[in-house]
């Protein structure tokens, strides 16, 4: 699919083979590549794109119904201007007492839907990829302010609520803790939203906890706040 207007039906030209010179003399021939026979590796699937394909789509199915939610995770980085390097799956926000009317609607969707045994999400699988609906970010329920500071914003053509970057910040360094502590994954995020957070306002709703300290003594080394 493309991104702007309609696919275009590709025709392919019958090719010029390629013109050598005879040779003057008898030589003998060139040694065998042994791979020539070998079919062409396939190149690496590229994940950005299904994955972007599924947040629109919950995206899209959610704001139809009218629930209030906001596009989380790497995919809300990636719609505030960070890089096209998505993670495993599509992170969606919601308040608690909102998850079973959100499941009925991605089940009437002819979604799969599942609770796992986390009590903190809903889990659901769109093209393919898996999406998790959160309604608790950093051991805390998601509320209706912080749905309500969502920026509505285009995300690969789609209009949708994105976590504000400052929410998006603090959901990241607030959830880093002894078993989880990936500072490599939310660095490049940190960075390039730097100038759309209110960095004071992590550090305060991050309290005196150990790793979100350690994360912001290295974003201060590295000269990103």
């Amino acid at each position: 699919m493309t991104e702007n207007g309609d696919d275009a039906t590709l025709v392919r030209r019958p090719g010029i083979p390629d013109l050598r010179l005879a040779p003057d003399r008898t030589e003998p021939a060139p040694p065998q590549d042994p791979q020539a026979g070998e079919p062409p590796q396939e190149l690496p699937l590229d994940r950005n794109q299904p994955i972007l394909e599924a947040a629109k789509q919950v995206g899209s199915l959610l704001k139809r119904k009218g629930h209030l939610f906001a596009l989380a995770g790497s995919v809300a980085a990636y719609a505030h201007g960070g890089e096209k390097n998505l993670r495993h799956d599509v992170d969606f926000a919601i308040r608690p007492e909102d998850a079973e009317a959100v499941a009925v609607t991605l089940r009437d969707a002819g979604l799969t839907v599942c609770t796992p045994p986390e009590d903190w999400l809903i889990k659901a699988t769109c093209f393919g990829q898996p999406v998790d609906i959160i309604f608790e970010l950093a051991d805390r329920p998601v509320g209706a302010d912080m749905l309500e500071r969502a920026e509505e914003i285009s995300v690969d053509s789609v209009r949708m609520p994105v976590l504000a970057p400052t929410d998006l910040l603090w959901s990241l360094a607030a959830a880093f803790s002894e078993h989880h502590c990936d500072f490599g994954a939310a660095l490049p995020i940190a960075r390039a939203l730097r100038e759309k957070v209110d960095w004071e306002r992590v550090r305060r709703e991050c309290g005196d906890a150990p790793m979100p300290a350690a994360f912001f003594f290295l974003l201060e080394r590295l000269n990103v706040i």
